[in-house]
């Protein structure tokens, strides 16, 4: 058979995998000798937005595809790095290696709203953009197995007909695993702080603060006692009050949930750098700005912490730790750090057979 690429590249999250994503991938099997499936938002703690792991989705696309199919397809885990240029070349890189030298490469996608443009970042690949399949959306999706936590069959039967046989089996055994509980609880933590802004004359952006501390090749985190993300570990931070800077925010922030007790001197001489994390989807809460001040601290000891105000426990963590950790941090706190310090390899995905 000839095939019009080498190689056909399908992007997406899949959360979960519904029948709008697999008619998608039929067409690019059609049109590919091999098909590589990237998998956006990799290698993070589940959260109602994301709440199946990589190799989740990878069971659930291979159980609608035959054993033919599923030996075109390959698979690539990525990092949302919340910086699309990182990103994109993240995805050029792992897709080249697989593509060889001169491959003909196709792209395949769908343009749904402003999160679709990506798929104009990608010169040099065939661009084919094809229409909606059905009224499906994996929000809506997520919701309605959310909503269902105390009658897992009721949820499956408002999903039945938005998914292709072998998610529905996948789901069914899915919803029986205790990661249910505590993502509905989740859900309905950000479906209530959303509502008590719904009547907003405009979409409201919210300003927060944060507190990189390294010493000693230590990094201060703390794990957060509330949801959302309850139980994962973060840098301390919060909201800027209304009549403080950005700095003093920060310190009144760092000092609250973890009582460090250094002198407002030496944290100022230790202040190093200030960097703003303002990408669109950084934060399940809605649109949230963070400026995150970078400290490093010259000291013969860790400075005594323990947690505070909204934080369940604050500890210093070695930095050689922290890439074991990547999947246990809230929001976009692990990229924060990796900003600083330089945990990844300048953002590689991961490559899965």
């Amino acid at each position: 058979m000839t095939y019009e690429h080498d190689l056909t590249v399908y992007i997406g999250r899949f959360q979960p995998f519904h029948l709008g994503h697999l008619a998608l991938l039929q067409q690019a099997l059609q049109r590919g000798e091999r098909c590589v499936v990237v998998l956006g938002s990799c290698h993070q703690a589940r959260t109602p937005r994301n709440p199946f792991t990589r190799d989740e989705r990878i069971a659930m696309i291979n159980l609608n595809l035959s054993p033919e199919q599923q030996a075109r397809v390959v698979f690539v885990s990525m990092r949302d790095y919340y910086d699309d240029a990182r990103w994109v070349a993240a995805v050029r890189r792992e897709v080249g290696k697989i593509a060889g030298q001169g491959a003909r490469i196709g792209l395949i996608g769908h343009f749904k709203d402003a999160t679709s443009d990506y798929l104009r970042r990608f010169p040099g690949w065939n661009l084919m953009p094809q229409d909606r399949m059905g009224a499906i959306d994996a929000v809506h999706l997520r919701d309605a197995l959310f909503q269902g936590k105390e009658d897992p069959a009721a949820a499956l039967a408002v999903v039945a007909p938005h998914v292709p046989a072998g998610t529905l089996g996948f789901l069914r055994a899915w919803l029986a695993l205790p990661f249910l509980l505590p993502l509905s609880e989740e859900w309905r933590t950000l479906r209530a702080y959303k509502a008590e802004w719904a009547m907003a004359p405009y979409p409201p952006v919210f300003t927060t603060v944060d507190a990189v501390l390294r010493c000693k090749d230590h990094v201060l985190l703390i794990q957060r006692g509330q949801a959302p993300g309850k139980g994962l570990f973060a840098v301390p931070g919060g909201f800027l009050e209304a009549r403080e800077t950005v700095y003093q925010s920060a310190v009144r922030e760092l000092r609250e949930e973890t009582h460090l007790g250094l002198l407002e001197s030496d944290l100022a001489q230790a202040l190093r750098n200030v960097a703003v994390f303002d990408h669109p989807d950084r934060s399940q809460r809605g649109r949230i700005i963070t400026h995150a001040h970078y400290f490093e601290l010259d000291s013969d000891e860790l400075p005594e912490v323990r947690g505070g105000d909204d934080a369940a426990s604050a500890q210093w963590v070695a930095i050689a730790d922290l890439a074991s950790m990547e999947d246990r941090f809230h929001d976009d706190h692990f990229h924060m750090l990796d900003h600083f310090l330089g945990i990844t390899d300048a953002g590689a995905g991961y490559l899965t057979t």
